[in-house]
């Protein structure tokens, strides 16, 4: 049984100096530690459920892959407790694979309705997630950008890390990709990708992402990792150089960012 929980205890840390790409920062991170998995999903869902009641059309970026997934199961215990309403909130899906159709069950379109979609009371015509087979790629992007302006931003972005330093699928490159766009992912985050397919071959070579321009205009972005395969990866994003080689590092430079991981994913800092 999962219960909101509000008592974080609180750190702070200043990164990096302004790099002169985003204004009106605050320089503050905020970091919350959990002890485990488990404490790490109540406290990521306690943050949406805040953010839900205090804003009921709240419009939620939310992303797929393992560690939401009990942050979502919480938040289907709480709405079914009748403790929470998502009939006014609008959701974005950070990404999906290309070629795979919504009903695909690698698709994150079923990721999304078999962890939280189909158990909740949102609106289907609220649920926005990237067309995986839009035949025309900048058509899709284009939508899918237009999609989030006309709702009027995301009030609050969830993001997992990959282990080198992806969020969304905006993966390491020379620059940091501003809008969606469909991109070939690395051969790290297909071999990560792989244990949810029968054969790695199976695994889409590229995806839709929303770039980081929509990340980092986001009014608040909650960002969580878990384990001790996820320690090197937020010492090296959240306490290194902001670099487009580790695409999570640019988070150092927004205004309402925080930081939620168990003890081993903070374990190297």
């Amino acid at each position: 049984m999962c219960y909101p929980f509000f008592g974080m205890n609180e750190g702070r840390f200043d990164p990096l100096k302004k790099s002169g790409l985003f204004e009106e920062m605050s320089w503050k991170m905020k970091i919350y530690r959990a002890k485990d998995y488990e404490a790490m999903s109540v406290k990521a869902a306690s943050l949406l459920f805040a953010q839900v009641m205090l804003e009921p059309r709240s419009v939620l970026g939310l992303a797929t892959g393992s560690t939401p997934i009990g942050m979502y199961r919480c938040l289907v215990e709480w709405y079914r407790a009748g403790r929470l309403d998502f009939g006014d909130v609008t959701t974005i899906n950070l990404d999906e694979y290309c070629g795979l159709a919504p009903d695909d069950p690698q698709s994150y379109a079923s990721f999304m309705r078999e962890n939280l979609f189909r158990h909740v009371n949102v609106k289907g015509e609220d649920v926005h997630i990237p067309n995986g087979l839009a035949k025309d790629a900048k058509a899709e992007c284009a939508r899918y950008d237009e999609i989030i302006c006309r709702s009027g931003g995301i009030d609050m972005q969830v993001l997992g890390i990959g282990h080198n330093g992806h969020i969304g699928f905006n993966e390491p490159g020379d620059c940091f990709q501003k809008d969606t766009h469909c991109v070939a992912l690395s051969d790290s985050t297909i071999a990560a990708n792989r244990r949810f397919f029968e054969r790695e071959s199976d695994v889409p070579r590229r995806a839709y992402t929303v770039g980081i321009r929509t990340i980092m205009r986001a009014r608040r972005v909650l960002v969580l990792a878990s384990g001790l395969q996820k320690a090197a990866i937020v010492k090296e994003a959240f306490w290194g150089p902001v670099t487009p080689r580790v695409p999570a590092s640019i988070l150092q430079f927004h205004g309402d960012v925080t930081l939620l991981c168990d003890d081993e994913a903070l374990s190297l800092v």
